[in-house]
């Protein structure tokens, strides 16, 4: 066998082997699949494409959670995954990698089709899918980052099918949220004196900026810490990810792909967004925020926060958090998600008091 043979045969192989994925049954002690457990990884038609969605539950009855991710274009499935996994206990967990996205990234997707409004129907017709397959009459949407723009928009206008929102390291006013992102990376570098940094970022536009702009200025604020408040990093999040059965190579170059896809597509809409304009909610609305955040700068969610009318609203800070909570302190958010949410979507909670961090999780510096 010729030598260019056996390296066709090699990277054959290796591509065959990073593109077998599975998700793991649930099962007892004896190895049987738990009766009423669900763990699938299925493409589903949505919007007229096929699209990415997991099932994980080890009951189908409980309540139904509908993972909205960041980005745009920027899959999180495999890392709640390896870090919240826990969650699938105590709800029908339902990862959807949003069109464009992960394994929905397809080269002949329109860009012309990725519009927020399409991706408001979609969301709506995968509530619906998961509202028929499961019998709920409502789901509840945990949504992060640019996932709580989709989020917010579809509970504001969707309440009959909504349990609560869920908001991740919310967005308020995306221009407002990167212009003060952009000032709070420069004076950190100024202060440290980090000259690079100064140059880089004061090179930038200083009106509407570049998908390349967005991506630098977010590098400067990884740096400086405002990404990552714990000993944590995008590298060590791509081996998280890679470590989960659920994900390969093949997902890692389908990410890098949609995400910049995506980034381009949907920045001529979602960088003029202000959900600011949304206010009055017919559903519970949970504000789950970083205190070190400057991605998507948690004082400004909080001012957005008290501007908001809703049957009940909470906001619970992560103390040792900047934009990654899920990640960054997993054992703490499986208990809020488990200890105040999921009481407030089964009604076992009679009354939401408004409070701001002031619960046994958190507390307030």
């Amino acid at each position: 066998m010729s030598g260019r043979l056996t390296f066709i045969l090699r990277v054959a192989l290796l591509l065959f082997v990073a593109s077998c994925t599975s998700t793991r049954p649930f099962t007892d002690a004896d190895g049987r699949i738990i009766p009423g457990s669900i763990a699938t990884m299925e493409q589903v038609p949505i919007g007229g494409i096929p699209q990415s969605i997991w099932f994980r539950g080890v009951d189908t009855r409980r309540p139904a959670i509908i993972l909205l991710h960041g980005g745009p274009g920027a899959s999180e499935s495999a890392l709640f995954r390896h870090y919240d996994a826990v969650l699938e206990n105590h709800f029908l967990m339902v990862y959807w990698e949003q069109r464009g996205a992960g394994r929905s990234y397809h080269s002949d997707i329109s860009r012309a089709s990725m519009t927020i409004s399409q991706f408001e129907r979609d969301l709506d017709e995968v509530v619906d899918l998961v509202r028929r397959r499961f019998g709920k009459d409502k789901v509840t949407l945990l949504t992060h980052s640019w996932g709580t723009e989709l989020g917010t928009i579809y509970a504001y206008r969707h309440p009959e099918k909504v349990a609560a929102y869920v908001g991740i390291n919310q967005v308020a006013n995306f221009a407002e949220d990167e212009r003060v992102s952009y000032e709070w990376a420069l004076t950190q570098a100024t202060a440290q004196d980090n000259r690079r940094a100064i140059m880089v970022l004061r090179a930038m536009n200083p009106g509407p900026r570049s998908v390349d702009d967005e991506l630098t200025k977010g590098k400067w604020v990884e740096a400086f810490g405002g990404v990552f408040h714990q000993d944590l990093s995008t590298g060590q999040l791509i081996l998280a990810a890679l470590s989960t059965d659920e994900a390969n190579l093949v997902d890692l170059i389908r990410f890098g792909q949609g995400n910049r896809f995506s980034l381009e597509s949907l920045r001529p809409e979602y960088s003029k967004l202000d959900l600011t304009r949304y206010r009055v909610f017919q559903v519970p609305i949970v504000f789950l925020l970083g205190r070190y955040d400057w991605q998507v700068p948690s004082v400004l969610a909080e001012r957005y926060f008290n501007t908001l009318v809703a049957p009940c609203k909470r906001i619970i800070w992560f103390e040792q958090s900047a934009h990654n909570p899920p990640f960054e302190e997993p054992e703490r958010f499986v208990h809020v998600m488990v200890d105040e949410v999921l009481p407030l979507v089964t009604g076992q909670m009679k009354a939401c008091i408004e409070s701001v961090g002031l619960t046994k999780h958190s507390s307030r510096r």
